[in-house]
């Protein structure tokens, strides 16, 4: 997959594509949907599919002081749109100058463009939700009047549904309503929604390593951007980057472990981290880059009246996460957090 950050100077290759455009944060079942819908007209046309998305994130652009809340950083997104067959990624800085675009100045600079700048789009999807333009004047319906002005297609498609509450029922696939199972303590149903269970992932940094004095050592990651899930004990399955297993290159092995999410209660710590104890697993995991894709919950954090209490608990909680995973169909090797049946 070819990665551009810009839509000037844009060489050949890059262009006459079918392009979908959106923020596409956690790549959930709708934008698997519409990325699928584009695919297959870019079949028809025998031309690229390409995707476009925006960094940051146009949310944290206009509301910079927020809470975190994306489902996916750039590093996670970029590996997931990839394996979904995308040929060409444009991943434009969202800055004062392109939010400040009028909605035709976008079309014309952006998705047309002249000789040696812009996508010279063939065919753009959407969902018909879809905004853009200064103030988000723009939408579906602007965007077709200037594909019809400018000589491209559009697509709108409608919102795909998915699994609701536990009362039943449908309600369309979003990550607003993703954000809202992982913030309650359901990371299965959010799975249900993303078509695969949602990771955290980064650099694992060197702690107090208590962990390891309780005879439970733990990979530490920092959440950073990322949203906060509710607090408290998961089971989960961890990749360690550049573990190959029997199917050689690209075969990444998850490992079944147990994690603690969130400021320890116990210890106070001054951000909330991923805390995860990988099962019968001897080695150094200091500054590898390891993913833990969550499971399930299994309790809320909580404090102790004595460490020996903690260590009792903490061998209730990777029992009880032991017989959650053997439960669980899992393919110990894929190059992504595998895709749940009836997804991707």
């Amino acid at each position: 997959m070819l990665i551009l950050r810009h839509w000037t100077h844009t060489a050949p290759a890059a262009r006459g594509a079918v392009v979908a455009i959106g923020n596409f944060d956690g790549i959930h079942r709708g934008h698997q949907a519409l990325i699928a819908k584009a695919g297959r007209l870019a079949r028809e046309m025998d031309a690229p599919l390409a995707l476009m998305s925006f960094e940051p994130h146009p949310r944290l652009f206009f509301q910079p002081d927020q809470p975190p809340f994306r489902l996916t950083n750039w590093r996670t997104k970029a590996k997931l749109i990839e394996s979904l067959g995308v040929d060409l990624l444009y991943v434009l800085a969202f800055n004062a100058e392109l939010a400040g675009l009028e909605a035709e100045d976008f079309v014309a600079q952006v998705l047309v463009g002249g000789p040696e700048d812009g996508l010279a789009a063939r065919h753009v999807v959407v969902g018909d939700n879809f905004r853009f333009g200064r103030k988000r004047r723009g939408d579906a319906a602007l965007l077709a009047a200037e594909g019809r002005r400018h000589g491209f297609g559009v697509t709108a498609m409608a919102p795909v549904s998915g699994p609701g509450d536990s009362k039943g029922g449908e309600k369309p696939y979003s990550s607003s309503l993703v954000r809202e199972y992982l913030k309650g303590g359901n990371p299965t149903r959010a799975a249900l929604l993303l078509g695969r269970y949602w990771e955290i992932e980064g650099r694992v940094e060197s702690g107090a390593r208590r962990g390891r004095t309780l005879g439970f050592p733990t990979a530490n990651l920092r959440l950073g951007e990322l949203l906060r899930p509710a607090y408290g004990v998961y089971a989960v399955r961890a990749a360690i980057e550049h573990e190959e297993g029997e199917r050689g290159a690209g075969a990444t092995v998850w490992r079944p472990g147990v994690a603690n999410l969130g400021i320890n209660p116990m210890f106070e710590l001054p951000e909330p981290l991923l805390e995860t104890h990988l099962f019968d697993f001897e080695g150094d995991l200091y500054g590898r880059h390891l993913r833990v894709a969550l499971i399930d919950y299994l309790r809320p954090e909580a404090r102790f009246e004595s460490v020996e209490k903690l260590v009792e608990q903490m061998a209730a909680d990777s029992a009880r996460a032991r017989a959650t995973l053997s439960w669980e169909t899992w393919q110990t090797e894929w190059p992504v957090s595998p895709f749940i049946a009836g997804g991707g």
